[in-house]
């Protein structure tokens, strides 16, 4: 098994570094999603750490994605405005999602838990503690589900007067969702620092197998030509200049039918942010 290193300032030049060395250093694997004909996959297993993961451009353009998705990803991470959508019962509807595992889960025989809740009064009373953390493996049904967790759990640390923050990762396709999630994983880091009443810190990112599928090496491929082609600030966005497309993605939760009050709640406030 491979593995790879990578310590960088800000947030897309090191998920660029990380998903670059992932191609030129992978090791080929098959996966249980190969369709007839795919190549394998490259993997390693990735340590990303981010030294100064909020300062500015926070953005990679060539993430594949919108930056309205990028918003309504972040959304469901801090918010759970889709929360709603699990249903054990029906195979087509989801089966977890990272916000309902780690603010307040429902576990067979306790109740409700609340995680960062509790890994926040933990922060609060021993700053240097080594167990605020909170986890989303559920043995009891995620070792037979057919789609489980990837994030496994988030660990903070506060020193210097800064809320340091690891996320460890069994499974992360590096190029098409890695970003994303390191995005989201953040904006959630800076959430919690507030409320303990500390600035945000630095970022370490931890996957078990940090991958690209085969059947994305096509599209791989052009990335890897628009970082030879491009400067570093033609690869970059601002938070800036991201805005209205952010404030564009909470109007398309806020269209949603289903969209609970509570939730329709946190994003409007989200956009009044933006907008303000």
């Amino acid at each position: 098994m491979k593995s790879i290193h990578i310590v960088e300032q800000s947030l897309p030049l090191a998920w660029e570094k990380a998903v670059i060395a992932c191609w030129e250093e992978g090791e080929s694997f098959p996966t249980e999603y190969d369709h007839p004909g795919d190549a394998n996959s490259r993997d390693v297993t990735a340590l990303i750490h981010v030294t100064r993961p909020f300062d500015e451009p926070r953005i990679h353009r060539a993430f594949p994605g919108g930056l309205d998705d990028l918003e309504k990803y972040r959304s469901e991470v801090l918010y759970g405005v889709h929360d709603h959508w699990i249903d054990l019962s029906d195979p087509s509807k989801w089966h977890y999602t990272y916000h309902e595992r780690l603010f307040a889960y429902d576990v067979p025989g306790v109740g409700l838990f609340d995680q960062l809740p509790e890994a926040i009064r933990k922060l609060k009373e021993v700053p240097f503690t080594r167990r605020a953390q909170a986890v989303t493996w559920c043995v009891w049904e995620d070792q037979t589900s057919p789609e489980p967790p990837c994030l496994q759990r988030i660990w903070f640390r506060i020193s210097d007067g800064k809320l340091h923050m690891n996320a460890h990762i069994r499974s992360n396709d590096a190029f098409k969702a890695a970003f994303m999630n390191m995005f989201a994983f953040t904006e959630l880091q800076r959430a919690v620092a507030e409320q303990i009443g500390v600035a945000p810190g630095e970022y370490i990112h931890i996957a078990d197998s940090f991958h690209i599928y085969g059947s994305y090496f096509e599209d791989f491929e052009g990335f890897l030509k628009t970082v030879a082609e491009r400067s570093v600030e033609q690869r970059v966005y601002t938070s800036e200049f991201a805005r209205d497309f952010f404030v564009e993605g909470c109007e398309v939760l806020l269209a949603e039918d289903d969209l609970p009050p509570g939730k329709k709640a946190m994003v409007e406030k989200r956009r009044a942010e933006l907008t303000g």
